[in-house]
C-alpha cells in the first residue's frame, strides 16, 4: 500500500485512487463516523464550519485518511483565498475541493491537492470546462453528476488531468460505467458504494 500519512502529491493521489477508486464523501457527522470505520482511504469532507473543521480533519488524519475539504460548503467561511491559507497552515488537510478557480489556484500555491468541481448542466458548461481547467491547473477534476459515462469519455480527450465522477453514483453499475469511461475514481456519499 501507498504511504499516505503525510501530505500527498497528485501522483501519489492518482496511484492511491487506482488502488482504491471509491472516494467516500462525508456530508454529516454520522456518515463521517461510518467512513472512519471503513476501509476507504480518501475522504471528501462536504460539511463543517469555522468552529469545528480543524477537529474533523484531525479525526480523519488520526484514522489514516487522506482528506480533502469542500471549501464551498464550509459554514462561516467566505470563499476567499485566505480560507485556503488558513486550512493549509492550521490543519493537516491534504487538499481542497471547490468549484471556484481562485480557490483551486490558492490551494496549488499553498502546496495542497486541488480538485476542481464542475457541475455539468448543459453544453455551455461542458465547453467552458477545458478553458477553466487550463486556468486553474488542478490535480484532478470532479464531474457532477458522475453518472454520465458518455460525457466522461468526451472529457478524457479534452482535459489532461485525472477525472473523478461524483454525484448520483448509486450502485456498482454506475461505478463500473464511470471507471470504464475513463474516470480514475468515483466519489459518493452512498454507503453501499463505499462497501464495494
Amino acid at each position: 500500500m501507498t504511504d499516505v500519512t503525510t501530505r500527498t502529491t497528485s501522483d501519489r493521489l492518482v496511484d492511491l485512487l487506482h488502488e482504491d477508486p471509491v472516494i467516500a464523501s462525508a456530508k454529516d457527522a454520522a456518515s463521517l463516523d461510518a467512513i472512519l470505520a471503513s476501509d476507504r482511504r480518501v475522504v471528501f469532507l462536504l460539511f463543517g464550519s469555522v468552529v469545528d473543521v480543524d477537529v474533523i480533519i484531525a479525526r480523519c488524519k488520526a484514522a489514516g485518511k487522506i482528506v480533502l475539504v469542500d471549501i464551498d460548503l464550509l459554514d462561516g467561511f467566505a470563499t476567499r483565498d485566505v480560507v485556503v491559507t488558513w486550512l493549509a497552515t492550521r490543519t493537516q488537510v491534504d487538499g481542497v475541493l471547490s468549484a471556484k478557480t481562485n480557490l483551486i489556484k490558492a490551494a496549488k500555491a499553498a502546496g495542497l491537492l486541488a480538485v476542481h468541481r464542475f457541475f455539468l448542466v448543459d453544453s455551455f458548461s461542458y465547453h467552458q470546462l477545458p478553458r477553466v481547467v487550463g486556468q486553474s491547473r488542478p490535480d484532478a477534476i470532479e464531474i457532477l453528476p458522475g453518472c454520465m459515462p458518455r460525457v466522461i469519455t468526451w472529457l478524457r480527450d479534452d482535459v489532461q488531468v485525472p477525472l473523478i465522477a461524483g454525484g448520483l453514483v448509486c450502485d456498482k453499475a454506475d461505478v463500473m460505467a464511470a471507471l470504464g469511461a475513463g474516470a480514475v475514481a468515483v466519489a459518493s456519499s452512498n454507503r453501499d458504494v463505499w462497501a464495494m
